[in-house]
Order: structure tokens, then C-alpha cells, then sequence
């Protein structure tokens, strides 16, 4: 939590109010302290560990990243991942009440979809609803490698099994060569001053 020391005006501390920052008005101004606005800013900043000049390619896990946690807060259905033997893994759903045809597994570029969605019975005279059809979408972001063995449905659980490939190591060796085998020669270029491009 940052606490702001100054504080400019009583809709300044309004402002402040539901982003985490404390206002103390009245207290004097320390050197190091920052304003709201600059506080604000650094709240909403977001950071990324992948820009290090070490880290090349990483731009898709960057994304990938972002689209997870977009989806970690969707909370229904809610699910299992288990390990089944060495390679194996198996996600469970909890999706009572859907038929198969309410549902649909699918994968995307990389990316294991499962949507669901129920039809309302129009024929049907509720005196009380509380059970609401429901739709819903949950994805899934898959290592590359992984493949979709199957699903099935069993009292009211969609199972999907997924079998994990055991990576075997690769070593490659990079040979190195000198200044005149395969690279080009270095040319010079002549620049002189007198010469005014027109």
C-alpha cells in the first residue's frame, strides 16, 4: 500500500479512495514522497519480466501470459487437472445438467476450448426456476507437444485426457568459422566530407 503524504484537496482524497492509497492530510511532505498521480500511475503500470535482452523469441509467452490471466477469473464450471500415469493428464468439469450436445471441445492454436451452452425448454411451465440454463467457455492454454486424446462424459463430469510428451535432450554443437569461410567480406565505404548531396 503507498500512503501519499500531502494531501492537495478533499476530491483528491476521493479519488484516492478504492485504489489502495491512504491519504494523511495535514502531514507534511517528505522528499520521497510521490503524488497521486504518480502513484496512480505506478499502480497501473504493468510490468513485464520478459524484456530482458537475454530472453529472445519469448514474445508469444508474453502473450500466452496475458490470455491466462484473463481467464483465471472465470469460476464456473469449475474443474480438476489430475496426472494419470507418466505422460498422462486429465481434466475434469463439473457440468451437470448439459447433454452432448450442449457441449464442444475444440482446440485452437495452441488452445483448448470447451464451450457449453443449454437450451431453454420452451414446452416446460416452471412455477419456481431456480436451476437457469447456462452457457460458458473455458479455455485451457496447452504446452506445445500436447495432444487431445478424447473426452467423455459420465455423471454429469466432462473428462478430457491429454497425453504429455516426455521431451528427450537435444544437444546440437555450432560450428564456428573463421573471417573467410561463409560470412561475407567486410566493404568499406567511402564517405567524403566535400561532397554535398543535392
Amino acid at each position: 500500500m503507498y500512503v501519499v503524504r500531502r494531501c492537495r484537496s478533499r476530491a483528491a482524497e476521493q479519488r484516492a479512495e478504492g485504489t489502495g492509497v491512504r491519504m494523511e492530510p495535514g502531514a507534511e511532505a517528505a522528499p520521497h514522497t510521490r503524488s497521486l498521480e504518480e502513484v496512480a500511475a505506478i499502480m497501473n503500470t504493468r510490468v513485464s519480466f520478459l524484456n530482458s535482452p537475454f530472453l529472445l523469441g519469448f514474445d508469444q509467452f508474453e502473450r500466452t501470459l496475458d490470455r491466462i490471466s484473463k481467464s483465471a477469473a472465470e469460476g464456473y464450471p469449475p474443474y480438476n487437472i489430475e496426472q494419470v500415469g507418466d505422460d498422462g493428464l486429465r481434466i475434469s468439469l463439473a457440468v451437470a445438467g448439459f447433454t452432448f450436445d450442449d457441449l464442444q471441445v475444440q482446440t485452437e492454436d495452441n488452445q483448448l476450448i470447451i464451450r457449453g451452452r443449454q437450451q431453454d425448454d420452451k414446452s416446460r411451465i416452471y412455477l419456481h426456476r431456480g436451476i437457469a440454463a447456462r452457457q460458458f467457455q473455458r479455455s485451457f492454454v496447452l504446452a506445445d507437444g500436447i495432444e487431445v486424446l478424447g473426452a467423455s462424459l459420465d455423471n454429469g463430469l466432462l473428462h478430457i485426457d491429454l497425453r504429455r510428451p516426455i521431451p528427450e535432450p537435444k544437444v546440437r554443437t555450432i560450428k564456428i568459422s573463421g573471417a573467410g569461410e561463409g560470412t561475407p567480406e567486410p566493404q568499406t565505404i567511402d564517405v567524403s566530407p566535400d561532397k554535398n548531396p543535392a
